[in-house]
């Protein structure tokens, strides 16, 4: 059976909606803080409140195709079968029907609308164990069904049963899976080679407690099918990326590099690589709580990817470029019925994109350099030692400074380096990179003289924020207001920040909304704020400014911001604007005869 991923996003709702269920369609893929987790990881995921008793506004049958994500796995994208995002086909009943009528329409989803061969089906239920008996019931109904009583196999717990770990009162109970032979497949410990899972309905029956389980009064029905699975079965094919979710994306990346996707090797590697990624980052750019890439939490992992993706645009001969010009397909044609909002955003989406690129493509060339130069001064080391000495054995771990380097002066999260690092043979000095980290901030924070410059009170981490965007203030005035601008002075606590500098007016309400929209563009730009200890007249040729001249000696300190902002300075400063969060200007006014006073604040994002 031949069909588009449209088509099988349509039957599937179409056939639940067909027996009583209302479409409560997708949530959004950034989790809500609920369940503890950074994305939706699993269909389900959404409805928890629901399956643990919370009245659901919409009835008590329930379905939906519901995207997701995994990160674990993400140095496994590459392979014919892992992918970052992912969707999962779901319907639930909420106190309804129970075994007899799922079993039944499972199977009749499988060979009716999905045209599985019956006789090919096999399944798995709970063996039963001291705190529950076996799913006697459940391998009847299936065997009535028609599938064969020696397709039909009891498995244990770790296998067959589903419940939330650590806790006590909530449902738990039995699931059944559903198998189906696929040439290619992994192997499965229980059955031939060629067969893999391609869903299950889990019978939440029970509820948890401290000795055991007991019966519940109303019982669930979760149901979860794997979408991008399930249109490989369906289509006969052994490799997700041939499916219509990728294949206009790849025929893209095969025009651009001039490199055939069947040909195999690292080149199809990359072009898988590039098309997950891509697609995640739509996704999660283009989510009712789109996030953007950054240096913490989702964001980070955001940047990750797309990092990595253009990495392997590289790789194939192709500019980052690539990254929008495939992501455009996903907006336009994969995704255009089922997440209509990446339409309504796709400008955005698409010039986020374009940002991120040019910001990691203009230091890649260079970082990719110095990761030569790490790993070849490694292999002369080992070549050194060993005509030396015949008993030395080879060292294989690039050193915990040099991949911190890596980090803060060319962009490249620790997960590349180590990625890079694999690729080569080698391992990296993650504890090593972890303390650079740390000794950096505290050199950041704490002055060697143990004095506090720049109009700080203290060196906190709060004021440390502030005094970097005293920085990025003084370069957006010169470029609103007047080059003339300079500072004429500050006061950083950790709750705010009061700059002074020389203006002959009143800044008008555009004015200052501009200067606010500019320092927290280069915010969002997470530029490095690079560190360059020069002399005085070094300094000076280099445009650096500085207001207090007198104050400088021979060698001065510099610290410059992605080309925005350069200045002399005694610090401390933060590694990148990513981490100082939004800045709001509270006050403009007079602080003396041609001199203003801007109070502003940093706020979390």
């Amino acid at each position: 059976m031949k069909i588009t991923s449209k088509e099988l996003r349509q039957k599937w709702l179409s056939f639940y909606e067909g027996k009583g269920h209302v479409n409560v369609g997708a949530v959004s893929l950034i989790g809500d803080g609920a369940t503890g987790v950074m994305f939706n990881v699993a269909g389900m995921q959404p409805l928890m409140p629901y399956l643990l008793g919370k009245p659901h506004p919409l009835g008590k049958r329930l379905c939906n195709v519901q995207g997701c994500m995994r990160t674990v796995d993400i140095d496994s994208v590459g392979d014919a079968s892992h992918f970052t995002f992912f969707e999962m086909m779901g319907n639930w009943s909420l106190g309804d029907y129970f075994k007899e009528e799922k079993t039944a329409w499972t199977f009749e989803l499988l060979t009716k609308s999905f045209g599985l061969d019956k006789d090919k089906l096999c399944s798995t239920v709970f063996e039963g164990n001291a705190s529950a008996p076996r799913d006697s019931e459940t391998a009847r109904l299936l065997e009535n069904l028609g599938i064969a009583r020696d397709h039909i196999y009891y498995l244990p717990k770790e296998d067959n049963w589903w419940e939330l770990e650590g806790t006590v009162g909530t449902p738990c109970g039995p699931d059944n899976e559903w198998f189906y032979p696929l040439d290619g497949a992994k192997e499965n410990p229980v059955f031939p080679d060629d067969y893999v899972e391609i869903g299950n309905d889990v019978y939440m029956q029970y509820k948890k407690t401290a000795s055991g389980y007991d019966p519940l009064e109303n019982k669930n029905v979760d149901t979860g099918f794997g979408f991008d699975r399930m249109l490989l079965f369906l289509n006969g094919l052994d490799d997700g990326y041939k499916t219509d979710l990728f294949l206009s994306v790849i025929s893209k990346l095969e025009r651009l590099s001039g490199k055939r996707y069947d040909d195999g090797g690292e080149d199809r590697k990359a072009m898988r690589i590039i098309a997950d990624h891509t697609r995640t980052t739509v996704m999660l750019i283009g989510d009712e709580q789109g996030i953007l890439p950054s240096n913490t939490g989702a964001g980070y992992i955001l940047r990750r990817l797309m990092r990595r993706a253009i990495r392997y645009c590289k790789a194939i001969g192709v500019s980052a470029e690539a990254m929008t010009e495939t992501a455009k397909i996903f907006i336009e044609e994969v995704y255009d019925e089922a997440y209509p909002l990446l339409k309504e955003k796709e400008e955005y989406i698409l010039a986020e994109i374009a940002k991120e690129a040019d910001r990691f493509e203009s230091t890649l060339a260079q970082g990719m350099r110095e990761f030569d130069k790490c790993v070849n001064g490694l292999e002369r080391k080992n070549a050194f030692m060993a005509q030396s000495d015949p008993a030395y054995v080879k060292e294989t771990v690039i050193g915990g400074k040099q991949a911190f380097r890596l980090y803060d002066t060319y962009g490249f999260p620790l997960e590349l380096t180590q990625e890079l690092a694999a690729e080569r043979g080698l391992t990296v000095d993650t504890a090593g990179f972890d303390a650079a980290f740390k000794e950096h901030q505290e050199k950041s924070r704490v002055l060697p003289t143990g004095q506090f410059k720049g109009g700080l009170e203290s060196s906190s981490e709060t004021a440390t924020k502030y005094h970097t965007a005293t920085h990025l203030l003084n370069a957006a005035l010169k470029r609103v207001l007047s080059p003339e601008c300079n500072q004429k002075g500050s006061n950083i606590t950790d709750e705010r920040m009061r700059f002074d500098f020389n203006f002959a007016r009143p800044m008008t309400a555009e004015e200052i909304a501009a200067v606010e929209a500019l320092v927290n563009e280069k915010i969002e730009e997470d530029l490095p704020v690079e560190f360059r200890e020069m002399s005085l007249e070094e300094a000076r040729k280099e445009n650096f400014t500085g207001v207090f001249d007198s104050k400088y000696g021979d060698v001065v300190k510099t610290y410059s911001i992605g080309g925005f902002s350069k200045e002399m300075c005694g610090g401390p400063h933060v590694a990148r604007t990513g981490v100082l969060g939004r800045f709001r200007i509270v006050k403009e006014q007079s602080s003396s005869a041609g001199i203003r006073r801007i109070k502003a604040v940093l706020e979390p994002k």
